[in-house]
Protein backbone atom coordinates (compact mmCIF):
# COMPACT_ATOMS: atom_id res chain seq x y z
CA UNK A 1 0.00 0.00 0.00
CA UNK A 2 1.04 3.90 -0.64
CA UNK A 3 1.30 6.66 1.78
CA UNK A 4 -1.79 9.32 1.91
CA UNK A 5 -4.28 9.74 -0.29
CA UNK A 6 -5.32 9.22 -3.66
CA UNK A 7 -4.27 12.90 -4.52
CA UNK A 8 -0.96 12.33 -2.67
CA UNK A 9 0.04 9.61 -4.80
CA UNK A 10 2.41 10.15 -7.81
CA UNK A 11 2.42 7.88 -11.20
CA UNK A 12 6.13 6.35 -10.80
CA UNK A 13 6.54 6.41 -7.60
CA UNK A 14 8.47 2.64 -6.25
CA UNK A 15 8.96 1.14 -2.76
CA UNK A 16 11.39 -1.49 -2.42
CA UNK A 17 10.91 -3.72 0.64
CA UNK A 18 10.33 -6.97 2.63
CA UNK A 19 12.54 -9.84 3.37
CA UNK A 20 10.34 -13.10 4.19
CA UNK A 21 12.18 -16.51 3.72
CA UNK A 22 9.95 -19.65 2.84
CA UNK A 23 10.40 -22.32 4.82
CA UNK A 24 9.72 -26.16 3.82
CA UNK A 25 6.83 -26.89 6.29
CA UNK A 26 4.79 -23.89 5.35
CA UNK A 27 4.73 -24.96 1.35
CA UNK A 28 3.70 -27.94 2.65
CA UNK A 29 1.40 -26.88 5.12
CA UNK A 30 -0.50 -24.40 2.43
CA UNK A 31 -0.61 -26.47 -0.39
CA UNK A 32 -2.15 -29.84 2.09
CA UNK A 33 -4.97 -27.14 3.12
CA UNK A 34 -5.31 -25.30 -0.44
CA UNK A 35 -3.18 -26.56 -3.21
CA UNK A 36 -2.25 -30.13 -2.62
CA UNK A 37 -0.69 -30.97 -5.89
CA UNK A 38 2.08 -33.69 -5.68
CA UNK A 39 5.24 -30.98 -6.08
CA UNK A 40 3.51 -29.21 -3.66
CA UNK A 41 3.16 -31.41 -1.05
CA UNK A 42 5.39 -34.53 -1.59
CA UNK A 43 9.02 -34.81 -1.78
CA UNK A 44 9.65 -37.52 -3.90
CA UNK A 45 6.78 -36.75 -6.18
CA UNK A 46 7.90 -33.48 -6.66
CA UNK A 47 11.80 -34.72 -7.04
CA UNK A 48 10.15 -36.86 -10.04
CA UNK A 49 8.17 -33.60 -11.50
CA UNK A 50 9.47 -30.76 -13.93
CA UNK A 51 10.54 -29.11 -10.91
CA UNK A 52 12.62 -31.74 -10.05
CA UNK A 53 12.35 -30.35 -6.13
CA UNK A 54 9.36 -29.23 -3.89
CA UNK A 55 8.21 -25.84 -4.83
CA UNK A 56 5.71 -23.55 -3.34
CA UNK A 57 1.63 -22.97 -5.02
CA UNK A 58 1.86 -19.81 -6.78
CA UNK A 59 -1.21 -19.09 -4.70
CA UNK A 60 1.16 -19.25 -1.57
CA UNK A 61 3.47 -17.17 -2.98
CA UNK A 62 0.68 -14.53 -3.72
CA UNK A 63 -0.63 -14.77 -0.34
CA UNK A 64 2.98 -14.47 0.95
CA UNK A 65 3.11 -11.21 -1.11
CA UNK A 66 0.20 -9.51 0.30
CA UNK A 67 1.71 -9.85 3.72
CA UNK A 68 4.70 -8.56 2.86
CA UNK A 69 2.13 -5.78 1.20
CA UNK A 70 0.02 -5.16 4.27
CA UNK A 71 2.92 -5.38 6.47
CA UNK A 72 5.04 -2.43 5.17
CA UNK A 73 1.78 -0.46 4.41
CA UNK A 74 2.76 3.07 6.01
CA UNK A 75 0.40 4.14 8.83
CA UNK A 76 -1.07 7.01 6.52
CA UNK A 77 -2.07 4.95 3.79
CA UNK A 78 -5.77 5.80 3.05
CA UNK A 79 -6.06 2.14 0.88
CA UNK A 80 -9.55 0.93 0.87
CA UNK A 81 -9.03 -2.34 -0.66
CA UNK A 82 -8.53 -3.71 -4.29
CA UNK A 83 -11.17 -4.35 -6.74
CA UNK A 84 -8.62 -7.18 -8.23
CA UNK A 85 -5.63 -7.61 -10.02
CA UNK A 86 -4.55 -8.09 -13.14
CA UNK A 87 -1.64 -9.92 -15.32
CA UNK A 88 -0.79 -11.93 -12.43
CA UNK A 89 2.09 -14.04 -13.59
CA UNK A 90 4.50 -17.09 -11.89
CA UNK A 91 7.71 -16.51 -13.34
CA UNK A 92 9.55 -18.69 -11.95
CA UNK A 93 8.99 -21.26 -8.88
CA UNK A 94 9.42 -20.33 -5.07
CA UNK A 95 11.46 -23.37 -3.78
CA UNK A 96 12.11 -24.10 -0.13
CA UNK A 97 14.59 -21.07 1.63
CA UNK A 98 14.34 -18.62 -1.24
CA UNK A 99 14.15 -15.36 0.64
CA UNK A 100 11.41 -12.76 -1.29
CA UNK A 101 11.51 -9.27 -1.80
CA UNK A 102 8.85 -6.92 -3.03
CA UNK A 103 9.24 -3.76 -5.91
CA UNK A 104 5.81 -1.85 -6.53
CA UNK A 105 5.81 0.34 -9.03
CA UNK A 106 2.76 2.86 -9.75
CA UNK A 107 1.75 2.79 -13.32
CA UNK A 108 -1.65 5.41 -13.05
CA UNK A 109 -4.52 6.28 -11.60
CA UNK A 110 -8.15 7.41 -11.99
CA UNK A 111 -10.98 9.07 -10.24
CA UNK A 112 -13.32 6.03 -9.30
CA UNK A 113 -16.60 8.48 -7.67
CA UNK A 114 -16.49 11.10 -5.70
CA UNK A 115 -14.87 9.57 -2.12
CA UNK A 116 -12.36 6.99 -4.15
CA UNK A 117 -9.76 7.10 -6.68
CA UNK A 118 -7.94 3.92 -8.29
CA UNK A 119 -4.49 3.05 -8.48
CA UNK A 120 -2.97 0.47 -10.84
CA UNK A 121 0.69 -0.24 -8.86
CA UNK A 122 2.46 -2.95 -10.69
CA UNK A 123 4.09 -5.39 -8.23
CA UNK A 124 7.08 -7.58 -8.79
CA UNK A 125 8.33 -10.19 -6.74
CA UNK A 126 12.21 -11.30 -6.32
CA UNK A 127 13.88 -14.30 -4.38
CA UNK A 128 17.14 -12.92 -4.41
CA UNK A 129 18.08 -11.17 -8.00
CA UNK A 130 14.95 -13.67 -9.54
CA UNK A 131 11.82 -11.94 -10.39
CA UNK A 132 9.37 -14.87 -9.25
CA UNK A 133 6.26 -13.17 -9.56
CA UNK A 134 4.06 -10.39 -11.12
CA UNK A 135 1.02 -8.87 -10.79
CA UNK A 136 -0.56 -5.57 -11.63
CA UNK A 137 -2.94 -4.55 -8.57
CA UNK A 138 -5.87 -2.45 -8.64
CA UNK A 139 -6.49 -0.66 -5.57
CA UNK A 140 -9.09 1.97 -4.24
CA UNK A 141 -8.04 4.81 -2.36
CA UNK A 142 -9.75 7.54 -0.50
CA UNK A 143 -10.21 11.20 -2.29
CA UNK A 144 -9.78 14.03 0.27
CA UNK A 145 -13.20 15.31 0.60
CA UNK A 146 -12.44 19.64 -0.10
Amino acid sequence: MLSGYYEDIEIGTTREFGSYTVEKEEIVSFAEQYDPQPFHVDESAAEESIFGELVASGWHTAAMTMRMLVDNSPDDSRAMGAVGVDELRWNEPVRPGDTLSVRTEVMDKEPWDDDLGLIRSRTTVFAGDTEVMGMTGRVLYQRRVE
